[in-house]
């Protein structure tokens, strides 16, 4: 196949985030200046998220390894927006840093790129490229911090877990290609359009693993509390919206391509995933008094109900995940950025314990107040994004019939309610005579001060009014080119 001008435009978004790394990189070796590879960073990711509108009007449209469709934009724009917020919050984190800033800023743009790739792979050679380029500065970027001992202990972590996923990840796809002979997706699904082998099922089994380690599925997602506990506010945030929204929807490509991966006993293996991660990562959750501990462990279930739509996989199931999707990247980046702003003006460890939080209406009740909205938002309440989100979820449920997907849904919900109530009781409780933290005063007027109230606002707006972004999610099809 000959790449055309076509292609090379559908490719821009991409080559955008790639060439502003280069000239970061340039730019570092030349003069270091944190505000100023902070601004070339936030100008390279706008103008990849404005050229998303041009190559809006070339999709759908393949390459030999990546797809230009509905899903590749629609999580391009997710880990566009991501990424603007991380660096946005990252620069007034990293003021007070003692040691090189800069780097950072390099790190999230090459992960920026490696979600990109691998939300559009077709193939299973980008799968794994685009995998490992955003998995690799997530290691750097969760150790930034290096002189905690609890940010070294979670780069390395992920480090060393993230290696053996990967180990797992490759073997499936070997066996995969024993038995097809064939490593694009559309060949894949052709190679197995009949009854799969043991190879075939015991090689997409492997990939589920590997992937489900990255989505954090139980059972495995021991490696998150820690690594969100230990890892800078920034880099948590980014591994908590941009790279998982970038698994999940390769993981939902591979799901829509090819039939291994959702029938059979593959697909009863994934119902009994998608249950056990709404209840264990809820249940856990209520013994949590560190918040950023308490907020991996609420990701674990909110992507539980996501792989309720995974598992029934018809009707409007596609657009059930990507309205989803976006509820849970605005309400994750309200939350970890009101952390991260809170931590921003200290040295040492972030503040996540929840007794530092006590009080905090007293001191600061605009940021309070979008913390609150948040956490309204995770537990699915009306008139927060949440709530749409968890209505689709449930909605999609009682239509398939799947009663016990949606009872898993309500159980983990009311679960959830407990101790996101338990966390908005202890902001508007009175001060206490422990360690406390606090955000600057000025903190409305930095650039993550800005981003964390438009989330805010952005979830209210959305749960009163959500026909824009169901309009958006509709526009884009949400459907996957092979």
């Amino acid at each position: 196949m000959m790449l055309t001008t076509t292609h090379l435009l559908a490719l821009m978004p991409i080559l955008l985030v790639c060439a502003t790394a280069l000239v970061v990189m340039l730019g570092i070796a030349w003069q270091r200046h944190h505000t100023a590879v902070a601004v070339v960073t936030v100008a390279g990711l706008s103008l990849a998220l404005l050229s998303l509108i041009a190559v809006w009007g070339l999709a759908p449209l393949a390459t030999p390894m990546l797809a230009i469709d509905g899903l590749s934009l629609f999580a391009a724009t997710l880990i566009l927006m991501a990424a603007l917020a991380c660096t946005a919050l990252g620069h007034a984190y990293l003021a007070h840093h003692q040691g090189p800033r800069e780097e950072f800023y390099l790190l999230l743009l090459c992960a920026t790129a490696g979600g990109m790739v691998l939300a559009a792979s077709t193939h299973l050679a980008t799968l794994f490229l685009g995998l490992e380029l955003l998995s690799m500065p997530l290691y750097g970027m969760l150790a930034y911090t290096y002189r905690e001992r609890r940010s070294l202990e979670a780069g390395i972590k992920y480090l060393v877990l993230s290696a053996a996923a990967t180990a797992t990840l490759l073997f499936g796809m070997a066996l995969l290609y024993a038995e097809t002979g064939r490593l694009d997706f559309a060949g894949l699904t052709a190679s197995l359009a009949g009854s799969p082998g043991v190879w075939s099922l015991a090689g997409a089994g492997l990939m589920l693993a590997g992937l489900g380690f990255k989505l954090s599925v139980v059972p495995f997602h021991l490696w998150t509390p820690d690594v969100y506990e230990g890892g800078p506010g920034p880099a948590a945030t980014f591994l908590a919206t941009a790279s998982k929204v970038a698994v999940f929807v390769v993981l939902l490509r591979l799901m829509l391509a090819a039939p291994v991966f959702g029938e059979g006993w593959l697909h009863g293996v994934l119902a009994v995933m998608a249950v056990l991660t709404m209840l264990v990562g809820n249940l856990l959750a209520l013994t949590q008094a560190n918040l950023k501990r308490l907020l991996g462990y609420s990701s674990i279930a909110h992507f539980g109900y996501l792989l309720t739509a995974l598992v029934i996989g018809e009707g409007l199931a596609v657009e059930a995940s990507g309205i989803y999707l976006v509820v849970y990247l605005c309400t994750t980046l309200a939350a970890f950025g009101v952390v991260t702003l809170v931590s921003s003006p200290y040295h040492g460890e972030d503040a996540a314990v929840l007794h530092h939080y006590r009080g905090l209406f007293w001191r600061r009740p605009y940021l309070t107040a979008v913390l609150t909205v948040a956490l309204l938002s995770l537990a699915g309440i009306p008139f927060t994004a949440g709530f749409i989100g968890k209505f689709y979820i449930i909605a999609l449920g009682v239509e398939a019939g799947r009663w016990w997907l949606v009872g898993g849904v309500i159980a983990g919900s009311a679960i959830g309610l407990f101790y996101y109530l338990r966390v908005m009781v202890t902001l508007y409780l009175t001060e206490a005579g422990m360690q406390r933290r606090d955000a600057p005063a000025n903190w409305g007027m930095s650039a993550g001060g800005i981003v964390v109230l438009g989330m805010a606002v952005l979830i209210v707006v959305l749960g009163i009014y959500p026909a824009p972004m169901i309009d958006w999610v509709q526009a884009l099809g949400m459907t996957a080119t092979g």
